[in-house]
């Protein structure tokens, strides 16, 4: 069946596939947009996520950061900025590093600020895209097809949407990638240690390298951690720092509110919750299948496998493990793809050639079908990515085999 659904996927029938899912996906946008002021057809603020950001970085211009970790008071600040926004409410839990690097957006009024801060994301997603297609051999003649899948990422459609700030998270993972590649490991440490303005996106990494020896990569990850963190120590002060600890602590109570719409997280610990009507339950199995996939993620970069295929195995359990993942989180993944999308065009005599390229499919343009699980209950994304996650075992272990009678030889 994989086969038969591999052989209709040709690359002319994917590129019309991303085409229309493109022209559909903004256009629409486009039309909702298309509004005076800054709430759109829906009646929702436009880029209505970067709003949070918009107000910390207000905070952070004008040396209120007493206020970065009362949500109340950045409610009244952001209804002092933005008029418009009424209704509109964030929990605060981002480290003070993240106001002082929307301070100077902050300064602009928010329509301004929000296009821009949208068109320096959508150019830091272009280039990482870029950067990664370069270093897959064969996918370099395919260059129009990488862009045409690459605008109509559903991921990427709803970072723009949203006004998000995963394009972030994509550098720190492209980057180390590129770091490993030129063989700089304490670089690439420093890279995915810039994640902890995210640390949930740092979890799966942090296992993996410690579990597999790699202390330069560990080193620098603590290092570039800590430099973050510092640059907010040093501009606020302790008492902040001492308030984002306090945020840290309280973050399980706060599930429920900082994730109003389950059906938009595409994580194990979102499909359990969906799929299983017993919290307790759902917990568990969470657990057990976020230790098995770790413990898959450690033996694949232990494997000896291509960095590439090692890597997009990290990617792809930083997605399932991660606790609070959001459709827009997904843009991490783009490297994997790619990654995987490369390996499949050169080895199309595998065996696994086949499922690789279905599921390949299945896990880019299913995240657009969240909302459908609303009635579903089955978040239908994680079982791509966990079809792709199993077909990546029988590869990597392939891989490793013949790497070792290489060596052997």
């Amino acid at each position: 069946m994989a086969t038969r659904a591999a052989l209709w996927l040709t690359e002319r029938r994917v590129r019309r596939h991303a085409l229309l899912l493109g022209l559909v996906m903004w256009s629409v946008y486009a039309v909702d947009l298309a509004t005076p002021g800054l709430r759109d057809r829906a009646g929702l603020l436009k880029a209505s996520d970067f709003l949070h950001f918009y107000t910390l970085g207000s905070l952070a211009a004008e040396g209120r950061g007493e206020l970065l970790y009362d949500a109340q008071a950045q409610a009244a600040e952001s209804l002092r900025r933005v008029p418009e926004s009424e209704g509109v409410f964030f929990q605060p839990v981002y480290g003070p590093q993240v106001a002082i690097l929307f301070a100077p957006l902050a300064r602009l009024p928010y329509a301004w600020a929000a296009f821009l801060w949208v068109t320096l994301s959508a150019l830091l997603y272009a280039l990482c895209v870029r950067a990664v297609w370069k270093t897959c051999p064969h996918l370099s003649a395919h260059g129009n097809s990488v862009v045409l899948l690459a605008a109509a990422y559903p991921a990427f459609f709803q970072l723009a949407a949203h006004g998000q700030n995963s394009a972030l998270a994509l550098a720190c993972f492209t980057g180390a990638l590129l770091a490993l590649r030129a063989e700089k490991r304490l670089l690439a440490g420093v890279a995915i240690g810039m994640l902890i303005y995210k640390p949930q996106l740092g979890l799966v990494a942090a296992v993996v390298f410690l579990a597999g020896g790699e202390w330069r990569m560990v080193i620098g990850a603590v290092a570039g951690a800590a430099a973050q963190l510092a640059a907010g120590w040093a501009y606020f002060g302790t008492p902040v720092m001492e308030a984002y600890a306090a945020t840290l602590r309280q973050l399980p109570q706060m599930a429920t509110v900082l994730e109003p719409k389950l059906y938009q997280m595409h994580s194990l610990r979102a499909f359990w919750l969906l799929a299983v009507p017993w919290a307790g339950v759902a917990q568990a199995l969470y657990l057990l299948t976020a230790v098995a996939v770790v413990l898959w993620a450690v033996a694949a970069w232990r494997s000896g496998a291509p960095l590439a295929l090692r890597y997009a195995a990290l990617l792809l359990a930083t997605v399932l493990v991660t606790p609070h993942l959001t459709v827009y989180d997904l843009v991490v993944l783009a490297p994997a793809l790619l990654l995987l999308g490369d390996w499949s065009l050169g080895h199309p005599e595998h065996k696994m050639n086949a499922g690789m390229r279905v599921a390949l499919y299945l896990s880019f343009a299913l995240p657009l079908l969240g909302t459908v699980t609303e009635v579903t209950r089955v978040q239908l994304s994680v079982v791509a990515f966990a079809a792709l996650a199993w077909t990546m075992a029988v590869v990597l272990r392939d891989a490793a085999a013949m790497r070792g009678e290489q060596a052997v030889s």
